[in-house]
């Protein structure tokens, strides 16, 4: 079988801890050990977020004012090859007969698609509402209010393809375990003579790995985060835990834009295009959610339940 897991960014950071590296290695040494009880039987490929950790590549950036800030596509191709290091080294340790490769990833957008005209995905540090206007007079940045803050705010684009999809494809054939598209992936755009260039732009890491999963002709996809499964009436003192769903069950909710939203989306997708099964729970439950027996299973079947 063939199984792309996507990580969220609790794999590296769980809420509230600091960005050092320690915790982050020992939070992927955790990771690594639930990836690995499925790639000891299954094809895998593994996809992970990179909020946290662009955010401080941003703050570095900040705090040096003889250089412009990097674009978002060059964050984004540091912050994959930072993980994709630390999760690479981990599966190495825990799969000592397998390959492990880690491959910085592009993925093409539209360079008409709407989401430019209309940036949404907050980033970076915060700001008080005078710097912030500050800020986005000097850089021509959009700015949003983020609670009693302020952050820019980025176009989050559809992604529509996967650049290293063939040599993905061929290191799987090869029996290697393959760490990419990490944040979403790095985001481009095609240009007329055939060439690809980067765009300041953020790709939702769960639609993205869908979209890999698909191109790959997954059997699996697996969105693993730190809450259980997922829920309707999340929030109240009763939720209910959805075990099993079909993406026609999952559109009449709605769930939240900034969590569960994209995952449920991404599931959906995956099933919609022909995969088996996509699975939201937590990333300790990763095996189980894969037998079905633990966290949301959203199949093709008709007859499953919610």
């Amino acid at each position: 079988m063939k199984v792309v897991i996507a990580l969220g960014g609790n794999a590296l950071l769980k809420r509230g801890e600091p960005m050092e590296a320690e915790v982050q290695r020992r939070n992927v040494t955790a990771a690594a050990e639930a990836i690995a009880r499925i790639a000891r039987r299954h094809s895998v490929v593994v996809t992970h977020g990179n909020g946290p950790q662009v955010r401080l590549l941003a703050l570095q950036a900040e705090s040096y004012a003889l250089v412009q800030p990097y674009p978002l596509d060059m964050l984004g191709a540091q912050s994959e090859g930072l993980i994709g290091y630390l999760i690479e080294q981990e599966l190495m340790r825990c799969l000592p007969q397998r390959a492990v490769v880690t491959l910085l990833t592009q993925v093409v957008v539209k360079s008409d698609d709407l989401a430019f005209k209309h940036p949404a995905k907050p980033i970076g540090p915060v700001y008080s509402e005078k710097d912030a206007r500050q800020v986005a007079a000097a850089r021509g940045w959009m700015m949003a209010q983020d609670g009693s803050s302020w952050r820019r705010v980025a176009p989050s684009p559809e992604p529509l393809r996967i650049v290293e999809l063939a040599a993905i494809r061929m290191l799987v054939d090869a029996g290697a375990v393959v760490v990419c598209a990490g944040g979403g992936g790095i985001p481009v755009v095609l240009l007329p003579d055939g060439a690809v260039r980067g765009v300041e732009a953020v790709i939702d890491k769960d639609l993205s790995a869908a979209l890999l999963a698909q191109q790959l002709g997954a059997t699996a996809l697996l969105l693993l985060t730190d809450v259980d499964a997922v829920y309707l009436k999340w929030g109240t003192n009763r939720p209910e835990p959805i075990r099993e769903a079909v993406p026609g069950q999952l559109h009449q909710h709605v769930f939240a834009a900034g969590s569960m939203g994209p995952k449920v989306e991404a599931a959906c997708r995956f099933v919609e295009n022909g995969g088996q099964m996509a699975g939201i729970g937590r990333l300790e439950d990763a095996e189980r959610i894969l037998e079905g027996t633990a966290g949301t299973a959203v199949r093709q079947v008709s007859a499953a339940k919610t």
